[in-house]
């Protein structure tokens, strides 16, 4: 950093107070009560509501509770690293921003059509809606410019740009012509498939098929294990070749059984690959279990080598990004040059049993040309129904398998880089995946679970026998977590024993020569993560080779950008909004952490650098570089306007690297 641009906090401070002072006073929008909001949003929650219940005993005992309380906690919290999640941040539920809403039936002008009735619990009554609805944020909405209609009528935020007489929403006959028969987002999940989801009523024919055999091996093995042990006491089992009931096959929804072989000489179990179908008689062969005329899929199995191949090597990987890497954010990075786009971790459970909340997250803009969804979970029989539903019902390039998420939900379920350890469910699942889709399947590891313990070299060559298309390594184990640097030396010894499966490295790549080094490793390319949340540009800065010095205005369009994509996305309504906003506080705690080329002593930054407290080139980059949350709403109300009464946000992520 540059020694003119440095800056102690304090004055860092002073200079945005007194910025945002002069020009509230200019446009004549200073309020008490807001201020006295903002104020509170600098304390901790838990402080917040300390001082909530000391003003109903007395203010002068509270402020000694509060200093005390204050003074208890500021000295763990100098002791205790911040790691993981904030899992107790408020959330704020569209009722706490917008109490009296409109029914959908009237905004889709079906009022009459209401299936509630007279118990419907939303407003019927537009002028009535009208008198209490928030003030617009804006003279251009953004879906009427670009469909020429507007879904949400009078409940849009910027309706006055499409209300006629009476509140009638107009409509652009032109440009809705133009989009008839035309959607801009895939993967849609169907209110008919939902309900058969829900119902349990969704037939899994190719993983069940596997999944039968994987129990007929696993009760031989049981078989073979029981009389052999019989036979060296010298008794026989006559029913030991007896096959029971439950070891015929796995019901509908059972876990699968672990396979393993007792080798001969006592050694350990050796672990059986279910891929082909367990011994059957001769009358089992010979019947015909379809209807109709043989075809060729009938004889002929599609050979790994025929399936679709994944030609993404040289290619730059944007990673699936929990929280920030939603459809709006990838419209962004694809602008500036990303490759390949995946989708954010789908839990396979939630899209089994027909959660919107998890559809959400597989829906695919038509601007990603090369689009993946990311699936987690624990047990080969849920992984390869999911893969199944996946393969029949939404459209996809890939699919991924998360072995590398390290939080401590997905670990202690046997999940994410829990399966590292847990080879024989990661060989069934990678297994089962594989033969039930049409389209590759790809892994992403980390090094391991324990720091100095690496795992990844003994899981690769495993993966490439089991039928993995492609392998992303994090060169980093689940304990380091995002500490320290990533150990690109073992990716690069992990490229070699992959070969000629192609393997992608991951990990502190902020620059064009980070992905330039990255490279020389022998890897087949490079996925990036939190360097496209810092710097989304970083796409255009690696294929064109250059460090840009990109301007506060220039960043400030990117989040005018976000916004509109997000109100697309999320709709333009008070809920949409304030969802768009959301997703936009998380990317700017993000955000903040670049620092400006132009006032940089040395290039490139290092990802795991905080910067000092820095004075930008103007009052707009002084302000992105803020890391209080109330800088982010500001810049939040610069977009969506002002914030709802006792608004509150907290990080979804704690930065434990970034210190």
């Amino acid at each position: 950093m540059r020694v003119r641009y440095l800056s102690s906090k304090e004055q860092f401070h002073a200079y945005l107070k007194a910025e945002r002072e002069s020009r509230n006073q200019e446009i004549n929008q200073v309020d008490g009560e807001q201020e006295s909001t903002s104020n509170d949003q600098n304390e901790p929650p838990a402080k917040r509501l300390k001082l909530d219940s000391g003003d109903q005993v007395g203010k002068e005992e509270s402020q000694g509770e509060v200093k005390e309380g204050a003074r208890e906690r500021e000295e763990p919290r100098e002791r205790k690293r911040a790691r993981g999640q904030n899992k107790n941040r408020p959330c704020m539920k569209p009722n706490h921003y917008e109490r009296d809403r409109l029914c959908s039936s009237v905004t889709q002008e079906h009022a009459e059509n209401c299936r509630f009735g007279s118990q419907c619990r939303f407003l019927h009554d537009v002028g009535e809606y009208m008198a209490v609805k928030p003030a617009d944020l804006g003279d251009s909405c953004v879906l009427f410019q670009t469909f020429g209609k507007c879904i949400y009528g009078v409940t849009c935020r910027f309706a006055k740009t499409h209300l006629g007489e009476d509140y009638r929403n107009l409509v652009n006959e032109d440009l809705v012509k133009q989009w008839e028969g035309k959607s801009q987002v895939r993967n849609n999940l169907s209110k008919e498939l939902q309900q058969q989801l829900r119902k349990k009523k969704v037939c899994f024919e190719k993983a069940n098929k596997y999944l039968c055999q994987l129990a007929k091996a696993g009760s031989k093995v049981g078989n073979k294990a029981t009389s052999g042990s019989a036979g060296e006491k010298g008794v026989t089992n006559c029913t030991a070749s007896r096959s029971s009931p439950e070891s015929e096959g796995l019901k509908h929804g059972e876990e699968a059984q672990d396979l393993q072989v007792p080798t001969e000489g006592g050694d350990a179990p050796k672990p059986v690959a279910p891929q082909s179908p367990c011994p059957t008689s001769e009358s089992e062969n010979s019947a015909v279990k379809t209807v109709g005329s043989v075809t060729d899929e009938d004889i002929v199995k599609l050979r790994p080598c025929e399936k679709k191949t994944l030609g993404i090597q040289g290619k730059l990987y944007l990673a699936p990004l929990t929280t920030c890497g939603n459809l709006p954010f990838r419209r962004i990075c694809k602008r500036f040059g990303a490759d390949v786009t995946c989708g954010e971790m789908a839990v396979c459970t939630n899209l089994l049993q027909g959660q919107s909340s998890e559809w959400a997250l597989l829906k695919r803009h038509c601007t990603e040309d090369l689009f993946g969804v990311q699936l987690e979970g624990a047990f080969p029989d849920t992984m390869t129904r999911c893969a199944e539903l996946l393969n029949q019902n939404i459209e996809v390039d890939f699919v991924d398998i998360n072995v590398g998420c390290p939080i401590d939900l997905v670990y202690k379920k046997g999940g994410g880089c829990a399966l590292m350890t847990r080879s024989n469910k990661f060989e069934q699942i990678v297994r089962g995946m594989n033969s039930v889709l049409d389209v590759p399947l790809t892994v992403k590891i980390r090094t391991g679970v324990q720091e100095k313990v690496n795992l990844a070299h003994k899981v690769i060559p495993n993966l490439r026998e089991w039928g993995a298309s492609m392998v992303t390594l994090h060169g980093r184990s689940r304990e380091q977590r995002y500490t320290k640097v990533a150990d690109w030396e073992y990716i690069a010894e992990c490229a070699k024993i992959a070969s000629p499966m192609p393997l992608f490295g991951n990990g502190d790549i902020l620059s064009y020569e980070d992905a330039n080094q990255a490279m020389q490793t022998g890897v087949s390319g490079i996925m990036i993560a939190r360097g496209a949340l810092i710097k989304p540009w970083i796409f255009t800065e690696i294929k064109e080779q250059r460090h840009w010095d990109i301007s506060s205005s220039e960043r400030f369009d990117i989040l005018k950008n976000f916004t509109n994509y997000g109100l697309e996305h999320w709709g333009s309504d008070t809920q949409g909004v304030e969802k768009t906003r959301k997703f936009m506080l998380e990317w700017l705690s993000f955000l903040c952490r670049y620092i400006p080329t132009g006032l940089l002593e040395y290039l490139p930054q290092k990802i795991n650098e905080r910067p000092p407290y820095y004075m930008g080139r103007d009052y707009l980059e002084t302000l992105m570089a803020s890391q209080n949350v109330d800088d982010w709403v500001k810049i939040s109300e610069m977009l969506l306007g002002p914030v709802p009464t006792n608004f509150t946000f907290l990080p979804k992520h704690k930065a434990n690297s970034y210190r």
